[in-house]
């Protein structure tokens, strides 16, 4: 049977955050800072990393890619989100829903493999520094970020075909602000079985197995830093990991909580609120935690940025001497 006569949906409404007219434009820059906030610090750490070579490190080539992942990630949502907030018509049509749906999956199942890359390369770096060289080398840093990205690419691929398959016959609004796997199966008039079965399945393994890694990764990274005799040695190697640890923990703690219970507990007013930590408020906090209490990133941000102050200062003030003498 084809699609077409499965779904007499042919667009969504989007009802967004919150649906109060007189909150829209103090939503609008809300979003519009964070957003800000968001690429601006994220490429920060892109040019930063590329900028300074002390940064050319496996570390760093990860963080670098994670903050790009962090752009798509919410570069996916935040856009359509203000868009929305100014429009009266919060219209997404049925193929541009699923494509959204695409992407976000995309992306954030990278975020999760990337976290688990992560914790890998602080394992080997505390718990085998003298083969951490050998171990991550450049072959072996690409193709864990093309692994990574070609599991996302499947599993993205696999969840956004087997919802847009749902029928949708009834109410096409969306009590969300984007398009995602919960309140599309909310929409259904279809059976929803088999879809929550994959995604607690197949779902579960892409974002579980990693997370029991990284788990299991800091058992082990943990009891090394313990074994060292020196509290400012320990101090030391704990702050390399401490960042990571922080943003594993604030990106699992929702989306665990989003997508690993049944539908009929879902609550979607509070689940609005929830998605706005994961797709918005983590991936602009993430620069400044990888930041704060890295020293290497603080001392190149100063290093790169300042000096790029500095230059910017001497050729103006060199325009105005020469603009002096000429007249």
């Amino acid at each position: 049977m084809k699609h077409d006569n499965l779904s007499s949906v042919t667009e969504f409404i989007l009802l967004g955050i919150s649906e109060r007219p007189d909150q829209q434009i103090f939503l609008f820059f809300i979003f519009s800072l964070m957003y800000t906030i968001t690429l601006a610090g994220n490429f920060a750490i892109l040019a930063v990393t590329k900028a300074d070579p002390r940064l050319h490190k496996p570390m760093y080539f990860f963080l670098g890619t994670f903050s790009l992942v962090d752009i798509a990630f919410s570069s996916v949502t935040v856009p359509k989100i203000l868009i929305n907030l100014l429009l009266e018509s919060k219209a997404i049509s049925f193929h541009g829903c699923f494509t959204q749906l695409f992407f976000f999956m995309w992306f954030g199942s990278m975020e999760v493999l990337f976290l688990a890359v992560m914790a890998y390369d602080r394992y080997v770096a505390v718990c085998d520094p003298l083969h951490y060289t050998m171990i991550m080398k450049k072959t072996v840093c690409l193709q864990l970020v093309a692994c990574s990205w070609v599991v996302s690419l499947l599993n993205a691929l696999l969840h956004t075909v087997m919802t847009s398959q749902l029928s949708f016959c009834g109410p096409n609004t969306i009590h969300h602000f984007f398009c995602d796997i919960p309140p599309l199966m909310e929409l259904s008039c279809s059976d929803i079985f088999i879809n929550e079965l994959v995604v607690f399945m197949e779902g579960g393994l892409v974002l579980l197995s990693p997370f029991l890694f990284i788990v299991l990764s800091y058992a082990q990274i943990i009891s090394t830093i313990l074994k060292i005799r020196s509290k400012e040695g320990r101090r030391r190697t704990f702050s390399t990991c401490s960042s990571h640890l922080a943003v594993v923990g604030l990106f699992y703690g929702t989306v665990l909580f989003m997508y690993f219970r049944p539908s009929s507990s879902f609550a979607l007013d509070y689940d609005r609120v929830v998605s706005v930590v994961y797709t918005i408020v983590t991936p602009m906090l993430n620069p400044f935690i990888y930041t704060l209490r890295n020293k290497e990133m603080k001392d190149a941000l100063i290093k790169v940025f300042g000096c790029r102050k500095r230059s910017f200062r001497i050729k103006t003030a060199t325009m105005i001497c020469v603009t002096k003498a000429h007249f």
